[in-house]
């Protein structure tokens, strides 16, 4: 489990050529669930240096202009660049839809779930801080706060003992400003009031000297190639399935928030003090091949979900809500710990 001595986790910001493109792929899920619940999507963006591609299989009722929500989401991110968009989406495989369409799971796959009680938010602390710190940048730009700031960026946070060791930020910025006023601001307005006492705490910022190029102009970036920043920083296994672009009829984004909502709320009704919950499905198939639950001393305690909780793909979709046009929200920061989200819930089970 996650009781490691030291471990170290990381985020990036929304502005970060990966996140920017998950964004773009679950704005434009979301733009067809608004119009049609039913609407089938595996969208994926790809963009870099001028160029953005958009492509995948999307079966809707829905009518949505790709290139316009691209072009939206790029700039609320704080891009002003114009970019050429090439626009490829066909209708999903009528293979799939045929096991799909009777409830089965969109995918083969294992999906996992985590949740402890070492914070409010059912996290590890080091999970907690990483995101507020990368948001806590998009914040400070977004305010105009620290005006120097450009909105890609990443941060580590390695914790050892239970005590954050070191605190890595890597920000762009505006050519004009020094490294020195970057670090001592940050400290200031981000570091500090995000960790605490810094006073035995390793900080690098800008460790290579500068981040004055980045987004699409200095890096490529793809949907779902930031899987351990949306879950769980690498401190457990990964079945190895991205989340954005994916309408929840894709296990690997379902049964996911799925496994979350079933931790979550073993830790939260006291059953253990951490959890890791996981599932296993057959492309078509209604029913789960394995779910497994198992606490922080190794032991399998499974039997406190039986009949409690429904894996069956079609009754995660309904339970969680999944049809509702959520998603867009996810795409930045991990998609576990932020209030309001329907796996989030915590309910009484005995």
């Amino acid at each position: 489990m996650t009781n490691k001595k030291i471990y170290t986790v990381e985020s990036v910001t929304a502005g970060h050529p990966d996140k920017v493109c998950d964004q773009i792929s679950d704005a434009i899920l979301d733009e067809c669930l608004r119009q049609d619940q039913n609407s089938r999507v595996a969208v994926e963006s790809f963009g870099g240096h001028g160029l953005l591609v958009i492509g995948g299989e999307i079966t809707t009722n829905a009518e949505f202009d790709a290139e316009k929500i691209a072009r939206k989401v790029y700039k609320d991110i704080g891009y002003n660049d114009n970019l050429e968009i090439i626009v490829k989406i066909v209708k999903q495989s009528p293979d799939i839809a045929q096991g799909v369409d009777t409830g089965g799971a969109g995918d083969q796959g294992i999906m996992y779930g985590y949740a402890s009680n070492e914070t409010d938010e059912y996290l590890p602390k080091g999970i907690v801080y990483v995101h507020k710190l990368t948001k806590g940048l998009e914040d400070l730009m977004k305010s105009g706060e620290l005006e120097w700031l450009c909105p890609d960026g990443k941060a580590q946070v390695t914790v050892e003992d239970n005590k954050v060791k070191t605190v890595l930020l890597s920000t762009q910025h505006d050519k004009n400003v020094s490294q020195e006023e970057i670090r001592e601001k940050l400290i200031k307005k981000l570091i500090k009031p995000v960790i605490g006492n810094t006073d035995e705490v390793n900080i690098l910022i800008n460790p290579t000297g500068k981040f004055v190029q980045g987004g699409f102009e200095a890096d490529t970036g793809l949907t779902g190639r930031k899987i351990m920043v949306d879950t769980y920083g690498g401190l457990i296994p990964h079945g190895g399935g991205a989340f954005s672009g994916k309408d929840a009829t894709k296990v690997d984004r379902s049964a996911a928030y799925m496994t979350r909502y079933v931790a979550k709320n073993i830790v939260a009704n006291k059953f253990a003090k951490e959890v890791i919950v996981s599932v296993a499905y057959a492309i078509g198939h209604n029913e789960p091949l394995m779910v497994a639950v198992i606490d922080e001393n190794g032991k399998d305690i499974s039997h406190l979900i039986e009949k409690k909780f429904d894996f069956r793909p079609k009754a995660i979709v309904e339970h969680l809500r999944l049809k509702e046009p959520i998603f867009a929200k996810t795409a930045s920061y991990g998609h576990f710990g932020k209030n309001g989200l329907p796996w989030e819930k915590i309910i009484n089970f005995g």
